[in-house]
């Protein structure tokens, strides 16, 4: 039997596409591209926002149209958030919630033998246990990701992903290590901890996310550790030195912003100020070499001035982000900010979009000019057809080198060129 995958949203969806499809294979599946011919195709939903929704109902209602003999599978976000919305997509043989992805194996042989429509969405609750999840590789990369966190306890006023994924819970710690044994033992030397409030790590259960990282930097073999996206309000002094004390974290670090006008903020239910999250990126920029700060960027949320509008964008030219994720706000039934006054309209979104990310563009590039004529560690991870390898620094600058590298190796490149939002570099 053959199964595919179609992935949406984050580094945390990512992880778990990974850990089911190597619980398909333990059952005798074979993975096999999206793009082939397949007994069973799953699609793994984003619910984020309203654009979400609609790739998730035009991948359900493609692939059955393609394949109207294959099993089609509904799971990720959009189901847990809006089951109703899900179970009306008659397309999908199987619907299941993110907390029910342990069971899709045997819910999916089940169908293969008795062909009813299965619909399994368990809600969240308060007080539940981290979902046992682990895996041993990720499928045509050299860097893994490893989901150490689930939930999010801080409704902001637009967001629908506390009730996709239900309160914070934390794995862990000796699973966490051993999840990154296993990793290193198969050849990975950069592991990314993902979460969906990651920096709340531990806020459960008396820890904190500087012991998960301590945890994977303990593992022989693992040079690099990396955290994917955090929360400011948790970057707090302790924090930060503790992160500061493990040599293998790389010093990049993606702050969520959202706004950089304090007014939105307070609207957004954000739990900090524009003063505070500056206060933060300068302790970081102190505390860690070589230093860089991405972050995400909403424009046009409810109740958004033209002046509130402009306080953000010089907001971030202040900052100076390394680079800066920009999107639209998104009306989400069920979150509060759906009811606000004042929403603008779709032009008026694009258009602040587009000015946002000119300026997060120009501050991109000469970021990465200024990189040239510096010799930095690369760990290549993709070939090109031209025996091109590209890579990542440490502080995840993307490094294109030129020639004479192979994936998963480590080489100190200079840096000769910049352009097309990367580097270009040559081995020393």
């Amino acid at each position: 039997m053959k199964a595919a995958f179609f992935t949406l949203g984050c580094k945390v969806n990512q992880y778990e596409t990974q850990a089911i499809s190597e619980a398909l294979v333990k059952e005798g599946f074979i993975i096999v591209p999206e793009s082939e011919e397949a007994d069973v195709y799953i699609i793994n939903s984003c619910t984020v926002t309203a654009e979400s929704d609609k790739k998730t109902r035009q991948a359900v209602r493609r692939y059955k149209r393609l394949h109207p003999e294959s099993v089609v599978v509904l799971t990720g976000c959009m189901p847990q958030a809006y089951p109703q919305a899900a179970q009306e997509l008659i397309q999908a043989d199987i619907v299941a919630g993110n907390r029910n992805n342990n069971m899709l194996p045997a819910m999916i042989k089940q169908h293969l033998e008795n062909k009813l429509r299965n619909i399994n969405i368990e809600q969240h609750e308060s007080g539940q246990d981290f979902v046992p999840c682990s895996i041993s590789g990720f499928d045509e990369r050299t860097r893994a990701a490893i989901k150490i966190e689930d939930g999010c306890n801080r409704f902001c006023s637009y967001c629908i992903i506390p009730y996709a994924r239900g309160r914070v819970r934390s794995k862990p710690l000796e699973e966490i290590k051993k999840e990154a044994e296993s990793l290193a033992a198969n050849g990975f030397k950069e592991i990314v901890l993902v979460g969906i409030n990651l920096s709340s790590y531990g806020t459960d259960c008396s820890l904190s996310l500087c012991d998960a990282v301590s945890a994977v930097c303990s593992v022989e073999g693992i040079m690099r550790v990396r955290l994917g996206s955090l929360e400011p309000d948790h970057m707090t002094d302790e924090m930060i030195a503790g992160l500061k004390a493990e040599p293998k974290l790389c010093p990049q670090f993606h702050i969520s912003l959202q706004s950089g006008c304090t007014e939105t903020l307070k609207r957004m239910n954000r739990h900090y100020d524009a003063d505070e999250y500056e206060r933060i990126c300068n302790a970081l920029r102190a505390n860690f070499t070589d230093c860089t700060i991405t972050t995400d960027v909403m424009v046009g949320f409810a109740g958004e001035t033209e002046e509130e509008f402009r306080q953000s964008v010089e907001y971030v030219k202040k900052i100076g982000f390394e680079k800066v994720h920009v999107f639209p706000y998104s009306k989400r039934e069920g979150t509060r900010a759906a009811k606000f006054p004042n929403q603008p309209d779709k032009k008026t979104k694009q258009k602040r979009a587009a000015e946002m990310a000119a300026a997060a563009n120009e501050i991109r590039e000469s970021f990465l000019k200024a990189q040239i004529g510096r010799t930095v560690e690369v760990i290549a991870e993709t070939k090109a057809e031209d025996g091109s390898c590209t890579g990542y620094t440490a502080n995840y600058t993307p490094i294109k080198i030129i020639s004479g590298a192979e994936c998963g190796e480590v080489y100190n490149i200079k840096i000769t060129a910049a352009e097309n939002d990367s580097c270009t570099g040559e081995i020393v």
